[in-house]
């Protein structure tokens, strides 16, 4: 998609299970190989755009932006449901890149805004967010489907 000093943005695929699994390792969320490939299959299915951004090797960072109709708009809402940066390359526009791209991706698809919710509390992503245009709009629950056990 876009290239910026040997930095790319780019569809994932397949082959980046391994490169993934090692990225989400380095940010605290350690996944079997199997589980991301079977998630990644899951994802290529459903309207959205999933985004890594490589530099001469595996991803240094990934970005999942899914979208969909609501009621309470007239275009469609992209949805981040994924911001990953390797810790070793933040701060040097990884993370924009990818929003860039997601950003035009979702513009393309019909979405009038694009939705992140950020951890609660102050944070790299939540400044982030407010870097890059966000404005902070309420709160976010979330309800469990089935009992775990």
């Amino acid at each position: 998609m876009s290239s910026r000093y040997g930095l790319s943005i780019r569809a994932a695929d397949h082959g980046d299970v391994d490169g993934l699994a090692e990225l989400l390792r380095t940010t605290g969320l350690p996944l079997a190989r199997d589980r991301l490939a079977q998630r990644l299959r899951a994802i290529q299915e459903q309207p959205g755009v999933l985004l890594v951004a490589d530099e001469w090797g595996p991803p240094t960072g990934v970005i999942l932006a899914h979208w969909h109709s609501v009621l309470t708009a007239d275009q469609k809402v992209g949805w981040i449901s994924t911001l990953f940066v390797d810790p070793d390359r933040r701060r040097n526009g990884v993370a924009r890149l990818l929003l860039k791209a997601a950003s035009q991706a979702a513009r393309s698809a019909g979405c009038g805004e694009l939705v992140l919710h950020p951890p609660v509390g102050p944070g790299e992503l939540r400044a982030f967010c407010l870097a890059t245009g966000f404005v902070e709009s309420g709160e976010m629950f979330t309800r469990a489907l089935r009992k775990r056990g």
